[in-house]
């Protein structure tokens, strides 16, 4: 066998173009590189003659089909392709018995199903004594975390491999074949920008939309922004990622959530989704926001705002939208506070001005003979044996360094008792100092 793939059929020229330009060797993917560079790991596989079980995870028309066929190909194996969203243990049955007629041949199978989330656990039990006794190798395709939608026995079984959405370097690669294999004329530096935002690191839906606006332009000497406009309508809608409105709109949402007014927020997270933004990234802005803006005000936030994000990897959408809403309308009203935002750049930037400073003796850890001997941990108040459960009067600062103030709690939310407290803490810590 040799170490790379041998070239796949080659598609009639009826086919999509995304299948014309289907990789057939591994040298031709875009792409995943984390994975396919020299002595990464499905690399590894493919070259070491090992195949084995997996699961590619990772968002639509980033190359996971498209792998698993190489993988079979390479290894000279019958690839079987199962949709999970069509199929059902009927076809599981037949794969088995397509398996058993080759392997007196000694010839390997190949079980690629798509969208394995989509079985349900039984029939995803139907693939354990299969893949344990070797009958066939298991791939399975996800665009959903498969910690949360494969079965933990077929999880153990199978290696899980990431895949990540197309860079705009890929994109402009894989427009630069299209081009090529179409002989269509010179797409304009707007419209490709345009183009390759558009398509959000999914290759199939980039080279449908090419594709598309090719045909509807023939003879022209240059396809321009208006053309593509024209040709994708309202897909292409106002949004435009990696553009100035995608960077504006995801402002507009962070100070409404600022700002504390629930309506507006939820109108630009919507204008995010209704222009193809991935939930996720709104999710992570929402984690960010509920740290920068609420903060200690009511660390609750926080959680919900993980809560939802991690509830949209479970449910997807659009069923997982509604979380994510409700994390919106939560942060709007919740207290806010950028206290420790802005203590946290604060001593951020004491700390590049100030140089390093040696760990006082009394606050260095003493776990060997030497180390005590050298006086580490010497003196140090134990807080917990002291009143209150704090050592009033103690530095946990570098010697000779003035105790600069970072955090200041705001008078709303939770921050107002933190702020209490705080001010109590530091009148026994004057008190302590003066009693000396």
């Amino acid at each position: 066998m040799s170490s790379l793939p041998l070239p796949l059929d080659e598609p009639s020229a009826a086919a999509p173009l995304a299948e014309r330009l289907r990789p057939t060797t591994l040298a031709q993917v875009i792409g995943q590189q984390h994975l396919l560079g020299p002595g990464k790991p499905v690399r590894a596989a493919f070259e070491s003659g090992r195949l084995h079980s997996m699961i590619l995870w990772g968002p639509p028309g980033v190359g996971k089909t498209t792998l698993a066929r190489l993988m079979a190909d390479a290894f000279d194996a019958q690839f079987i392709a199962i949709s999970a969203v069509l199929g059902g243990v009927k076809d599981i049955r037949e794969a088995v018995e397509r398996a058993l007629s080759v392997q007196p041949q000694g010839r390997r199978t190949v079980v690629f199903v798509d969208e394995v989330h989509r079985f349900n656990k039984s029939q995803q039990d139907a693939f354990l004594p299969h893949v344990e006794s070797g009958l066939f190798t298991f791939i399975g395709a996800t665009t959903e975390n498969p910690s949360f939608e494969v079965n933990s026995a077929l999880l153990s079984r199978a290696t899980v491999h990431v895949l990540k959405s197309l860079s705009d370097e890929d994109m402009r690669a894989l427009l630069a074949r299209a081009r090529e294999l179409l002989g269509a004329p010179e797409l304009a530096e707007p419209a490709a920008l345009r183009l390759i935002g558009y398509a959000d690191g999914d290759a199939r839906r980039l080279l449908n939309a090419y594709e598309n606006l090719v045909a509807m332009n023939p003879g022209a000497p240059l396809i321009d922004e208006p053309m593509l406009e024209q040709s994708l309508g309202e897909q292409l809608r106002r949004y435009d990622k990696g553009g100035e409105q995608f960077y504006d709109t995801i402002s507009a949402l962070h100070k409404a959530v600022r700002g504390s007014d629930p309506d507006a927020a939820l109108y630009w997270f919507l204008r995010m989704l209704d222009g193809g933004v991935d939930p996720r990234y709104a999710a992570r802005r929402l984690v960010r926001m509920a740290s920068e803006d609420i903060g200690l005000a009511d660390p609750r936030a926080l959680r919900l705002a993980l809560d939802a994000a991690e509830t949209y990897e479970r449910l997807g959408s659009p069923e997982g939208e509604l979380t994510l809403a409700q994390a919106v309308v939560y942060l709007a009203m919740a207290p806010k506070s950028n206290a420790v935002y802005t203590a946290f750049k604060a001593a951020k930037a004491h700390i590049a001005q100030d140089g390093t400073r040696p760990v006082p003796l009394h606050l260095r850890n003493a776990p060997t003979k030497l180390m005590k001997n050298l006086d580490y941990g010497k003196g140090y108040r134990y807080a917990h044996d002291e009143e209150g459960g704090f050592a009033a009067g103690e530095s946990y600062w570098p010697e000779g360094m003035a105790a600069p103030r970072f955090y200041e709690p705001v008078a709303r939310g939770l921050e107002i008792r933190i702020g209490e407290r705080l001010d109590e803490l530091r009148r026994l810590n004057e008190a302590a100092k003066k009693g000396r």
